[in-house]
């Protein structure tokens, strides 16, 4: 028998939008035949079930590659076509069996079998990479003649006989020569590993089978071990470090999810805003790019999910819009928020282990979503300079913001002190210890924005970076009050301002003289530059909005440590000048030292460009000769 006829089509101009537009990589042909192949499969064991056949040939998908006749064809055993059912699914562009065939059989008891197919278009995306393409099917049914279906991208099509005799189909595509890639064995391996390794059905080619066919995320999570979570990590990601650890989503609902997310170490190449996790629908790999799924403050995360619930587009690559969406983001957040919180109570040694790593994530969560933060609050931790023994760890010292805010409440209530580098400040952290004030370090990326969300979420508590003020516990405000010249009535505090001024001619420059309380009054800096915390954050913020670089404010405050022993030379070598040639040494001696405090003061605040530190080691230079002719 032969019949021709034409396509029925619905949309003036079908295949050249299939050709060009529908799909965004031609490989999909590949993911979508071979998924019609597993639909099949899955049908036949469904009427199986149901008592309508007996026929049971063993599962498999076999790919064969004819570079002669530069032909690729996908074989299943699943339940094949009669004349008229390839009639109606495949004459009819964008009619799905699989949507009709599930609906027939969703009530009927046939087992947990799912079917991939939804939009009934996949089998046209073959016409990408086909100049002709073909059909061979034999079905189930009692009585049913083999067919044969052929078409080379026009709207006609051929129907007669085939000599198929096993029930099943193959699809046969003759490809067009810019497609010849697919010839090539590697290339066929590599689509079927990308898009199709966990699919149900082994999927042979030249009889060696290429996908793993299980998929971790299946199993139950008391059944799966620590080895197995670690292993399929390095499936995904070779080459990678191992993961800090990992939570396996699987919930049927209020939707259908499954998969494994880890936590991968925090490395200078991980981009926040990429999304690392694989996407599949039903097994079948979607996208690299889980944007729209998971929340943006989880998008380091990496890993697989797996859900039929998420509601993709034709294509498959890009998810369409959907409120259904916005509940399986909560829902994600949610189990992270849960794992996080049992770690913390059941391991809290490995939490705080991982806690430079996972901070970033609990963070940003915080201050994007108050379901996740109401979730991780009392968890929140950080590094602190206290010695209490119930923030001790071998991870070090952590504490929680209510923690510390009880603890210091006779101290300084509502008042928090932090460095953002404990190690660039650590002048400002030890004078803090020194009298007994503890300091929490903010020194991450995102802490900026997120102390101002605490400020907000407390509102009544204060943050101040240790070099934003002095605190009135680590000042002698009596030191400075003594007469030190008589002649001009000048006190020690005014006598050392008018000794920087004249040395440093900076107008702007704020200068204070105050006595740093310190054990040893040497060991304090004979100077230190405060940057007003309201100040620094607006600077800090103009310059996020306007994604540039941070400058050093010039508001800035040189303080002069009275108290150390330095300024009693100062005010000794101002008050005996003594002119030689029109000149005074002495007083140029003051000036090279109030100088050089100046410059240490800065450089324990910013790095010096070329100028500056070319100008630096001038003046030390200079300040070196005078010393040394003195001796």
């Amino acid at each position: 028998m032969q019949e021709q006829g034409t396509i029925s089509i619905h949309t003036e101009n079908i295949f050249p939008i299939i050709k060009k537009a529908l799909y965004s990589e031609r490989d999909i042909f590949l993911r979508e035949l071979i998924s019609n192949a597993v639909d099949a499969i899955s049908k036949l064991k469904m009427v199986s079930y149901a008592g309508e056949t007996n026929h049971a040939a063993e599962p498999e998908i076999t790919v064969t590659i004819d570079k002669e006749k530069k032909t690729l064809a996908i074989a299943d055993t699943g339940i094949g076509m009669t004349a008229d059912e390839v009639k109606k699914y495949i004459n009819q562009v964008a009619f799905s069996s699989a949507q009709e065939f599930a609906t027939k059989y969703a009530s009927s008891g046939t087992g947990d079998q799912q079917i991939i197919g939804n939009f009934g278009l996949g089998f046209y995306s073959s016409f990408m990479v086909a100049s002709n393409v073909e059909i061979d099917t034999f079905s189930y049914k009692e009585g049913s003649e083999a067919v044969h279906w052929s078409c080379d991208g026009s709207t006609t099509f051929t129907i007669d006989d085939s000599d198929r005799n096993t029930v099943g189909t193959t699809i046969t595509l003759t490809l067009q020569e810019d497609a010849e890639e697919y010839l090539e064995e590697a290339a066929i391996k590599r689509m079927i590993r990308n898009y199709c390794d966990f699919m149900p059905v082994p999927i042979k080619l030249n009889d060696e089978v290429i996908n793993k066919q299980t998929a971790l995320w299946d199993k139950s999570p008391k059944s799966v071990t620590k080895d197995e979570y670690l292993e399929f990590y390095r499936y995904l990601y070779p080459y990678q470090d191992d993961p800090l650890f990992w939570i396996h989503l699987n919930t049927d609902y209020p939707f259908v999810i499954k998969g494994i997310l880890y936590f991968p170490k925090m490395k200078a190449d991980i981009d926040p805003n990429r999304g690392q996790i694989k996407l599949f629908c039903n097994h079948v790999f979607v996208s690299d790019n889980c944007d729209d799924v998971i929340p943006k403050f989880l998008m380091p995360l990496r890993g697989a999910i797996d859900s039929t619930d998420i509601p993709l587009n034709v294509s498959r690559s890009f998810l369409q819009g959907d409120p259904k969406v916005r509940k399986i983001q909560e829902f994600i957040a949610k189990k992270v928020g849960d794992r996080l919180t049992s770690l913390y109570s059941e391991s809290r040694e490995e939490f705080l282990k991982c806690w430079q790593d996972i901070s970033i994530f609990m963070k940003f969560g915080s201050m994007n979503s108050d379901k996740f933060y109401q979730q991780v609050k009392e968890i929140l931790v950080y590094s602190t300079t206290s010695e209490d023994e119930a923030v001790k760890s071998e991870s070090g010292n952590y504490t929680t913001l209510q923690a510390y805010l009880e603890r210091n409440k006779e101290k300084h209530e509502n008042q928090v002190f932090y460095t953002s580098d404990p190690i660039a400040q650590g002048t400002y952290v030890e004078l803090h210890k020194n009298q007994g004030l503890e300091v929490l370090t903010f020194d991450a990326f995102i802490d900026s924005h997120f102390i101002n969300f605490l400020e907000r979420e407390f509102n009544d508590i204060k943050f101040a970076r240790v070099d934003a003020e002095i605190d009135d516990r680590l000042v002698d405000k009596e030191s400075n009050t003594e007469i030190v010249d008589p002649k001009t009535n000048k006190t020690k505090s005014d006598h050392l301002q008018d000794i920087f001024r004249e040395a440093l001619h900076k107008p702007k420059l704020v200068i204070r003289t105050e006595a740093i309380k310190s054990e040893d009054a040497a060991s304090a800096p004979p100077a230190i530059i405060l940057l007003p915390e309201s100040a620094r954050r607006m600077q800090e913020m103009m310059a996020l909005m306007q994604q540039g670089t941070v400058s050093f404010p010039e508001d800035h405050v040189l303080l002069v440590n009275t108290a150390h022993p330095l300024m009693e030379k100062l005010i000794e070598l101002d008050s005996s000048q003594i002119l030689v040639g029109g000149k005074s040494e002495s007083g140029d001696l003051a000036n090279l030292i109030c100088t050089h405090v100046y410059d240490l003061a800065l450089m324990a605040q910013k790095s010096f460009d070329a100028d500056s530190m070319k100008g630096f080691l001038q003046r030390s230079n200079q300040l070196l000769t005078k010393l040394t002719s003195k001796i």
